[in-house]
């Protein structure tokens, strides 16, 4: 297998390449989960994936319930199938909540304030009720949580027990509620079941990939992603180079064409759902598209699989300026990609766009 062989696998396996799905909750319950911490470029992460989809096609799989945002795993917010989020959550933010328990001492986030905050949040949202953001603080202002950081704890505390949920927005707010009562079909499972599901949909959806690749981005330890492979290897393949072994989902995958290019989103899991990113993006131009190593990730410029370049929107008045910008240059002809693209994103967000080359 080839750099070129790894980018086509994971092109076709990310419904980025070849036949895709065609409702948002399909591609994101194909994907298990996807990175949510910048909901608008989530919007596009999952239109991107779905045929003629709009902005206002992935909202609405938001209100039907179909989709939620929790934080499932690594204390990151992420997008996932309204069915996924309990055993997600279950398998894998007890880890995390135990390694951020010194974070909430220091914010003065003991038990009994978690559980006063629980108490107050669960009161206010009981009856399938919604709470947005501002609404939410509010709320905890009575209970003396300060703002800023504690409260994003209190949320993500909140939602890493299985006791809230991201719900649909209302206006530009995010909202809170209830897991129980918004996501009633999300689903428990026994650990060991939970652990084949997350291997097995994880190589299905971002194969090939490594066995450290699923330690990162599920935040398991070595050993117990080499447990939860071991129960679903019989259902996978796998590629062997240079000693490592790469596991996906069965089937062949036809080569991506050089020329096929991809305005993907800030955080995409093209690039984040993996610990060694070498395959479609050169360590040369990583502060590139991750300036200062600072966890904020630019929109990627994908041509052949490769990242190329970064790009960034701007809403005006009456148009969506799009400014393209290469590592090195762009062609005559990739610019021309870069023109078509830009059409679909405008028709995603239903404004005229425009677009120039930095």
């Amino acid at each position: 297998m080839t750099g070129a062989e790894i980018t086509s696998g994971r092109l076709h396996h990310q419904l980025l390449a070849g036949a895709a799905p065609s409702s948002p909750g399909d591609v994101v319950r194909s994907l298990l989960a996807m990175q949510g911490q910048d909901y608008l470029a989530s919007l596009w992460a999952v239109a991107v994936r779905t045929p003629a989809a709009t902005e206002r096609d992935v909202e609405d799989a938001f209100l039907r319930r179909e989709l939620v945002r929790t934080w499932p795993m690594r204390g990151t917010l992420h997008v996932v199938a309204a069915e996924d989020a309990r055993w997600m959550t279950e398998l894998l933010a007890p880890k995390v909540i135990r390694g951020q328990a010194r974070r909430y001492r220091e914010l003065g986030l003991d038990e009994e304030v978690l559980a006063r905050c629980r108490a107050a949040l669960e009161g206010a949202l009981e009856g399938d009720r919604r709470l947005t953001r501002p609404a939410a603080n509010t709320l905890l202002d009575g209970i003396g949580v300060p703002a800023g950081q504690a409260r994003n704890h209190v949320f993500g505390y909140l939602a890493m027990r299985c006791v809230l949920v991201g719900a649909a927005r209302e206006g530009k707010q995010p909202t809170f509620a209830l897991l129980d009562e918004w996501a009633p079909s999300a689903r428990s499972l026994p650990r060991e079941e939970s652990l084949a599901e997350l291997a097995r949909r994880y190589f299905e959806s971002h194969g090939p990939a490594t066995e450290r690749d699923l330690m990162w981005w599920s935040g398991l330890t070595l050993t117990e992603v080499r447990a939860a492979v071991a129960l679903v290897a019989a259902e996978l393949e796998t590629t062997t180079i240079a000693g490592v072994t790469y596991w996906s989902g069965p089937g062949e995958v036809a080569p991506v064409a050089r020329t096929a290019l991809h305005l993907l989103p800030s955080f995409d899991e093209y690039l984040l759902g993996y610990r060694d990113r070498s395959a479609a993006l050169d360590p040369a131009h990583a502060t590139g598209v991750n300036p200062g190593g600072n966890g904020v990730f630019n929109p990627l410029v994908v041509i052949g699989g490769r990242v190329r370049g970064t790009w960034k929107r701007t809403i005006r008045k009456n148009v969506v300026e799009i400014v393209a910008t290469p590592f090195a240059t762009f062609t005559e002809r990739e610019q021309q990609a870069i023109a078509t693209e830009t059409e679909r994103y405008g028709a995603f967000l239903g404004a005229p766009v425009a677009v120039t080359s930095g």
